[in-house]
């Protein structure tokens, strides 16, 4: 879908459907997230999403957000300057989408299915995409390697988007440089990189110029893979940028494009250097006197399995099921009501508001965790807070069971992320170096395998904000909460009436 700042919308579909990154102001309905804003399209009947694009420019994307159907059902959305704008750079030539995806040979539904029934970890993907294709270097898809054109001379603007259901990936093109000039619809201060590293729900802009010899060149996307010893899809995916006036192939003879070298795949220091250099291209305007000061723990965790359950449902290490949570609360989602409806209409029952504000128990949160600790609560607990507050949020990944990245998303918000690190985040040591002057702006934040992330934002956008890891299987598993913004005053700061059309359940 393309669009214009500043201008309204609407997306006919027989799916559920998320705009991931829109702000969504007042139209919470309008957001997507199974059981959180709406119930579930049925099958045969129709929602229509009615939204407003407003103050925000470049990449975002479109998914559903139903179990795993977004292996297949997502695309790009793109916000070019309003009418009479223009970008913050030269006009770049040429504007083309590169959208990463994962494919499983297998149905994925069935493969997420298989994985809930046994309580062990899902099948790694088969294969990874660009704009559907897995690229030349898989032996089925030679002849529908994606191309990219660029033309001597030009500058071409290059959308990223990573649509993978459970992967961050390192991306690069052989042979040329990488500017860096926005990322979640945000404008960013160019920086110039060999590599970007982007969780799933991420996307990036960049500019390239075609300054090399014309010929060929593969874009190419592996996995950056920071959980030890998990086992992970290890293959490469590929499409090509093709110069116009690159000479073609004698008759019978193949031009092998130029390959790139790619990070490890457990370059955790290629893949901090590239997210520690975002910054705002001036200053901003960083929310000070914090009302709300969060510090949420998100990591994985283990269920026992009651004791006269067959081995076969209990196939995580030691006979136990894998979960997951959030500050020890492994979100559930409800079944008969939309946290949204039944906050809007007081239906009660749905969920409670005791969601804590800190873990139950503070420990070693990236050390050697006691194994009573591993075993989280089961809950549909939610935070409420109130319009206009200011908000921090001090992310804490922990080592339970496995440390990893996790990408972290906050619907219906954009946030700064003021600094990350790794180890314990320390108030004492660690405040020192937020970053209160240009940090920059996303909707999704990767926190650092064995670290820490703190972003901050004002609650100015009513509704009920899912906040969970991209990577669909941690948020089957429970990794996620829901931030319940009260109204303020006034048609502007008040969740419009539901649609005629929301669906029931």
């Amino acid at each position: 879908m393309m669009g214009c700042g500043n201008v309204s919308r609407e997306l006919s579909i027989l799916s559920l459907l998320i705009l991931h990154g829109v702000r969504q102001i007042t139209t919470a309905w309008a957001d997507g997230p199974e059981f959180i804003t709406q119930c579930p399209i049925r099958p045969g009947e129709s929602y229509t999403y009615r939204f407003r694009i407003s103050g925000q420019e470049g990449t975002l994307w479109w998914h559903a957000h139903s179990s795993w159907i977004r292996a297949t059902v997502y695309g790009a959305l793109v916000i070019r300057p309003k009418e009479g704008g223009s970008y913050p750079f030269p006009k770049p030539n040429r504007d083309s989408i590169v959208i990463l995806g994962e494919w499983w040979n297998a149905n994925p539904l069935n493969v997420i299915r298989e994985a809930m029934r046994t309580g062990g970890a899902p099948n790694v993907s088969d294969a990874y995409t660009i704009n559907g294709q897995p690229g030349d270097l898989y032996n089925c898809s030679s002849k529908d390697t994606v191309i990219v054109p660029v033309d001597s001379g030009e500058t071409n603007l290059i959308r990223v988007i990573n649509a993978a259901l459970n992967q961050q990936l390192f991306v690069t093109i052989a042979n040329h440089k990488l500017t860096v000039v926005g990322a979640d619809a945000s404008y960013v201060k160019p920086f110039t990189t060999n590599v970007l590293m982007l969780g799933p729900g991420q996307t990036t802009d960049v500019l390239i110029k075609g300054d090399q010899p014309p010929a060929r060149y593969y874009i190419a996307a592996r996995a950056y893979a920071s959980a030890q010893g998990a086992p992970f899809d290890n293959t490469t995916t590929t499409a090509i940028l093709e110069y116009k006036t690159a000479p073609c192939p004698a008759k019978g003879i193949s031009s092998k494009p130029l390959m790139p070298s790619l990070p490890a795949f457990n370059d955790t220091a290629t893949a901090t250097a590239f997210t520690t250099s975002f910054r705002s291209p001036k200053k901003v305007e960083v929310p000070t006197d914090i009302d709300e000061n969060l510090f949420i723990t998100a990591g994985l965790g283990i269920n026992p399995c009651p004791p006269r359950a067959p081995a076969s449902t209990c196939q995580a290490p030691n006979r136990t099921r894998f979960t997951a949570s959030m500050n020890n609360v492994s979100f559930v989602l409800p079944s008969n009501f939309s946290v949204l409806q039944a906050h809007h209409h007081g239906v009660p029952g749905v969920f409670t508001t005791d969601f804590p504000a800190k873990p139950p128990v503070a420990f070693d949160y990236t050390g050697n965790v006691s194994r009573s600790l591993w075993q989280p609560m089961r809950g549909t607990k939610v935070y409420k807070l109130k319009y206009g507050s200011k908000v921090q949020i001090v992310l804490q990944g922990t080592s339970i069971f496995t440390a990893e990245n996790h990408p972290i998303h906050l619907h219906g918000y954009d946030f700064y992320i003021l600094a990350e690190g790794f180890g314990n985040f320390n108030p004492a040591t660690d405040t020192s170096k937020f970053n209160l002057v240009d940090p920059p702006l996303r909707n999704t934040a990767s926190l650092p395998v064995n670290g820490w992330t703190v972003i901050r934002f004002v609650a100015d956008n009513p509704g009920a904000w899912i906040m969970h890891c991209h990577l669909d299987v941690h948020i089957g598993w429970g990794l996620a909460t829901v931030f319940l913004v009260d109204n303020g005053i006034g048609e502007m700061e008040t969740l419009q009436q539901p649609p005629a059309d929301l669906p029931v359940c």
